[in-house]
């Protein structure tokens, strides 16, 4: 994925409501595959 790529993927998550926290968590998500940061439904956010 190049920059540009990037930058669209993070102004998307931003224009769909995402919070700062929920965009880099996401990311180390992704890159890391660490658990602590996979992103959780809408719903059992409520739940916790």
């Amino acid at each position: 994925m190049n920059m540009t790529e990037v930058a669209r993927l993070l102004l998307g998550l931003r224009a769909a409501g995402w919070t700062e926290k929920e965009i880099n968590d996401f990311v180390l998500y992704i890159e890391s595959g660490e658990e602590q940061y996979k992103p959780k439904a809408k719903n059992e956010k409520a739940e916790e």
